[in-house]
């Protein structure tokens, strides 16, 4: 045992440019062939491997997400199995032969469990190969029983069924599509001119037909509100008798004489009449009102300030206050005098 190891380091040392030589060939080769050699499957992504000589294509096994070692001569193929989106445009043919073109967008994702049978039925470029053909195909066959107007006014159902054919087709290939939608319809100018124009004169018709629908519902409104206030007025007329208005009129008197004014009751009405209640002036009273001018008195005489300068004093009329107040004062004992004689 103890010439084992002796002999060992003996044969290296002599066959070392060998050993360095093999080494470096086997690191050149690594390195050269480590894309074939060694796969990484990052998060959303899964594998199909592929046997050279064993079988070829894995269809029973998926290789998950991390680093997977596999021969040189064998290959892995790596699948995006998240939801993708896939925008496409085409054109197709109407019913009268106009050339319509449509801007879509289909949403869709591989079965996983599936993917060997994807790789091995269809390939990698299943999107074109049959995702987008079968989507196509069935609105191409849709749109082509229609003529360019009721492209524009077909309801979102007849779409949704349409697509959902279109669905159920590539699901047959091992392929789930989530939503396809229809982003854009264009036309020619000309006909989506006079498209329009014939759809705005409609709603335009339309309005006018609500219009006067409305003026007849309104006009049957009014009817009814006027027939109700006759009815109205017919009862009230009918309920205010003599007695009543007799019975309204003594509370308004009642009312009236609780007021802390002085007052002037007339009586003298005719027999179903009521008394008169009014205010008496007093002393001061009267010379409060005979104080207010009127304003046409204000406007025949006014005094400018050049005028009041040339105006001589003695010319100068007393005060309305004083005047009020003596012609009030005189007047009283005469109305005293005439109320005591009778």
């Amino acid at each position: 045992m103890s010439e084992f190891y002796p002999k060992i380091r003996q044969k290296i040392r002599n066959n070392l440019s060998q050993i360095a030589a093999v080494i470096l060939m086997f690191l050149f080769m690594f390195f050269y062939l480590y894309n074939h050699i060694v796969y990484t499957i990052q998060s959303g992504e899964g594998g199909v491997k592929y046997l050279r000589f064993f079988g070829g294509t894995v269809v029973d096994k998926v290789y998950p997400e991390g680093i997977h070692f596999v021969f040189p001569w064998d290959q892995l193929f790596i699948y995006n199995v998240r939801i993708q989106q896939v925008a496409h445009e085409f054109d197709v043919l109407t019913k009268s032969g106009l050339k319509v073109r449509l801007s879509i967008s289909i949403r869709y994702s591989p079965e996983y469990k599936l993917l060997g049978i994807l790789h091995q039925k269809v390939g990698m470029d299943y999107v074109h190969t049959i995702v987008i053909p079968e989507v196509e195909s069935v609105l191409r066959v849709l749109v082509g029983t229609m003529e360019a107007e009721e492209v524009y006014k077909t309801e979102k159902s007849i779409y949704e069924n349409a697509l959902n054919q279109a669905v159920e087709r590539v699901a047959q290939r091992f392929v789930n599509v989530d939503v396809v939608i229809i982003k854009k319809i264009d036309m020619p100018d000309s006909v989506e001119k006079a498209i329009r124009e014939k759809i705005e004169q409609k709603h335009i018709a339309e309005a006018h037909i609500f219009r006067i629908e409305r003026e007849k519902l309104e006009a049957e409104r009014r009817r009814i509100e006027a027939e109700g206030m006759k009815a109205y007025n017919d009862i009230l007329a009918s309920s205010l008798s003599g007695d009543v208005l007799q019975w309204m009129g003594i509370n308004a008197t009642l009312e009236l004489s609780k007021s802390d004014n002085s007052k002037v009751v007339i009586i003298g009405n005719p027999k179903d009449g009521l008394p008169i209640i009014g205010a008496i002036p007093m002393d001061g009273d009267i010379g409060k009102l005979k104080q207010v001018k009127s304003p046409t008195e204000k406007k025949q005489n006014p005094v400018s300030p050049e005028n009041k300068a040339e105006t001589p004093t003695s010319k100068i009329p007393q005060p309305a206050e004083k005047t009020g107040e003596k012609t009030g004062n005189a007047a009283l004992p005469e109305a005293k005098k005439e109320s005591s004689q009778k």
